[in-house]
């Protein structure tokens, strides 16, 4: 690596169902310079959603009882959405819910996000499958980019013991999201017994200070990295038998 840049994507519209994001995507990189080889566009899963139609109106939608006894004043078909969304409930301080998700996520809501929605009474929800929405958009940016690149899906998640979020790679395409160390030794001779790193999280992690969450910069380019493999952001997560905490 020679150096990290860290470009925002900006001047796009707001993304509806159907919109050919990676076509906008790939507009407002020509404007940023242009794509080059080995670039990872990170993407804001929000925009994924939208333009993949994950959204949810609550008009739609009927609370069941557990919903309704456990809103805490908040609208219970919001809780319910939440609820449908999840396949278990890890924690639950009502109206707050953390949630395992399909994906084998484990976040708050869910991933149901009622921030930066197309109006009121409407819910955005994680993509289905947040790995083949990278892999789509990676294929289709370097069609028209006529360069190999790689693309994040970056969503917002909080964390135990610390406060304030920050954000993870939810899918992943062009690269290996983990970096494992393992069997490496260290400068003194000490053989690395269980370091991975989290390469595709980090990745995120520095989009995000450019991209923030009130400016309307739903992506940036990350250029200066020097990724290989192949991978999914499933491999990020931690598998029940050795998860400490579930």
């Amino acid at each position: 690596m020679i150096g990290l840049a860290v470009l925002p994507l900006e001047g796009m519209p707001e993304i509806e169902q159907d919109d050919d994001l990676a076509g906008l995507l790939h507009e407002a990189a020509e404007r940023a310079g242009g794509l080059g080889a080995g670039d990872v566009v990170v993407v804001a899963q929000k925009v994924v959603s939208k333009a993949e139609g994950r959204i949810v109106h609550l008009k739609d939608v009927e609370a069941g009882d557990f919903a309704r006894a456990n809103a805490a004043g908040q609208d219970p078909r919001h809780l319910q959405v939440i609820l449908d969304e999840s396949t278990r409930i890890v924690r639950m301080r009502p109206p707050f819910v953390i949630a395992e998700t399909a994906h084998g996520f484990v976040c708050g809501s869910a991933g149901v996000d009622a921030s930066n929605t197309p109006g009121d009474g409407t819910l955005v929800l994680l993509p289905v499958d947040p790995d083949a929405s990278a892999q789509a958009l990676r294929r289709r940016l370097s069609e028209l980019a006529g360069v190999d690149l790689a693309v994040i899906v970056s969503d917002s998640f909080g964390r135990p013991w610390r406060h304030g979020t920050t954000d993870v790679a939810i899918g992943v395409a062009g690269f290996s999201p983990v970096r494992d160390l393992r069997g490496v030794r260290d400068r003194t001779g000490y053989e690395l017994r269980s370091t991975r790193i989290a390469v595709a999280d980090e990745i995120a992690c520095a989009a995000e200070l450019v991209m923030g969450k009130t400016e309307g910069i739903p992506a940036a380019i990350v250029r200066g990295l020097r990724l290989g493999g192949e991978g999914t952001a499933r491999e990020l997560v931690m598998p029940p038998e050795r998860d400490l905490f579930r």
